[in-house]
């Protein structure tokens, strides 16, 4: 079975302007399920350097959540870094399309293209739901890239393991 590893990303963690919350999180949320953590990598939001652990981390077969950066504001780069990591480009997914013009919808306002990029992930992937404001994140592989806000982030990673891993629950003894 391969491992399961995190990776934090946001130069407010690494420069200590706010404490992460996701390692802990996740650390409980596998647990619960019988699952652990192998290893976590705090990062900062240099696009280049974050392609290059992608890679790498592509390449290593692990179970990844990746919690932040995949938004639309000038610092978010995740989204993009995993693209190049992957060999692919960037689209818009049709189904997150679909619930960003049902999220903006719902709240009144006008979807713009700045507003769609918040659902152009690297070719070929999934989305992962959000059930708190309805703009997905994303899955590539065994990858799965969720937003750095915590309501968000911590129900969609449930998400994905009760809907992909369900079957490796329970199954490697706990430390």
């Amino acid at each position: 079975m391969n491992g399961i590893g995190a990776i934090i990303i946001g130069d407010e963690i690494t420069l200590g302007r706010r404490q992460d919350k996701h390692f802990a999180k996740i650390v409980e949320l596998l647990a619960a399920r019988g699952l652990t953590l192998d290893w976590a990598l705090y990062h900062g939001d240099n696009r280049e350097r974050l392609a290059d652990v992608l890679r790498r981390s592509f390449a290593s077969g692990d179970i990844v959540f990746s919690c932040g950066g995949i938004g639309n504001t000038p610092d978010d780069h995740t989204r993009q870094a995993a693209a190049a990591a992957a060999g692919v480009d960037l689209v818009l997914h049709p189904d997150a399309e679909h619930e960003i013009r049902a999220r903006y919808a719902e709240i009144g306002r006008e979807v713009t293209d700045y507003a769609l990029d918040m659902g152009r992930f690297p070719a070929g992937s999934r989305i992962v739901p959000n059930p708190y404001n309805r703009i997905p994140g994303f899955s590539r592989g065994d990858h799965h890239f969720v937003p750095g806000f915590p309501q968000m982030a911590w129900p969609m990673i449930e998400w994905v393991l009760d809907t992909c891993y369900a079957d490796r629950f329970n199954r490697r003894p706990s430390a």
